[in-house]
């Protein structure tokens, strides 16, 4: 039986992988920061199987236990502080988590390995967000990073400092370029969540209106579901690689709204949403889409849900949610 080790695993992405491998038939160990965080019961209730250790991405003695117990075939690194408006609020503490954090996972993992240094397989959660003042559309592997943000910033660190694992120690270590990628499973503060909690409320008459920042913001938004798939194949090929994963078609807020507001009968979305500059980035990015060519012609990786039928997902899921709620 294969072992993997998720690092934050309570997350859309942890949950979907974790299901994805279990399905597989792998033993999959999940890290989690704290006894006390309250996502570790989520965690427990919905994937029973998963066997949780404590750790924390910034303490690398505490990564090394970890390792030492779950003793990985493959590891997934998606922790990270993944919400982009706040790294401006606390740009060290990103930093800190989402680079050096990354620089920490590696670094316990070549110890782990020891001279059989392609022992353990490494994945390391990159993101779009690094290319930010986007220098050419789609954007590749080979697209210049330029980011906009604190997120984006410490990503680029975590996506560079895993290709300097792979070259200097031969380290089987692949990097996945995720474009956007949503679910029910998305956290609230989230753009697409927030907009589908917010029609679904609107409909059922318990919220009035909604409040958004910039809407013609394009970006490529896929299903987290399709996303962990390429995750998987990435640490399956002889040689590790990085890989743009994404739908290769944009879409702007208001096609969101579009969607969303329609998959609840209504046409006509202005009379609800409202311009609130509190929402605007300090430094926006405009336009992200992907050409994942290369996902698709060397793992065989293509997406399956299209960008109406996600939304729409979504939207039924948080009707379902938010009738519970006012029983």
């Amino acid at each position: 039986m294969p072992r993997a080790l998720i690092t934050g695993i309570t997350g859309q992405d942890g949950l979907y992988l974790a299901e994805y491998l279990i399905d597989k038939g792998y033993e999959v160990y999940g890290l989690v920061r704290g006894q006390s965080n309250p996502r570790r019961e989520i965690l427990h209730r919905m994937i029973p199987e998963v066997k949780i250790l404590t750790g924390d991405l910034t303490d690398i003695s505490s990564l090394i236990r970890v390792l030492s117990i779950a003793e990985p075939d493959e590891v997934y690194n998606l922790g990270a502080i993944s919400f982009v408006g706040y790294s401006w609020e606390n740009a060290s503490l990103t930093s800190d988590v989402t680079a050096f954090g990354v620089l920490n996972m590696l670094e316990a993992t070549r110890l782990y390995a020891g001279r059989d240094i392609e022992k353990v397989r490494f994945y390391q959660a990159s993101s779009s967000e690094m290319f930010g003042k986007a220098q050419e559309v789609p954007q590749t592997e080979r697209t210049l990073l330029w980011p906009r943000s604190p997120y984006g910033v410490a990503k680029v660190y975590g996506h560079y400092m895993t290709i300097t694992y792979r070259e200097s120690y031969g380290m089987h270590a692949s990097s996945g370029i995720l474009f956007n990628h949503e679910s029910p499973r998305r956290g609230p503060e989230f753009v697409t969540r927030k907009v589908t909690r917010a029609v679904a409320r609107i409909s059922l008459g318990l919220q009035q209106e909604l409040a958004l920042g910039n809407l013609d913001a394009r970006r490529d938004w896929g299903f987290a579901g399709d996303f962990v798939e390429a995750m998987w194949l990435m640490l399956q090929q002889p040689t590790p690689d990085d890989y743009v994963i994404a739908t290769g078609r944009d879409h702007s807020i208001r096609d969101l709204l579009d969607v969303a507001f329609s998959t609840v009968g209504i046409n006509d979305w202005s009379e609800y949403v409202t311009r609130d500059p509190a929402y605007l980035r300090l430094a926006d990015v405009e336009s992200l889409v992907g050409d994942s060519s290369k996902a698709r012609s060397v793992l065989g990786w293509e997406p399956k849900m299209d960008f109406p039928s996600l939304i729409s997902m979504m939207v039924n899921h948080d009707l379902a949610e938010q009738k519970v709620l006012v029983r």
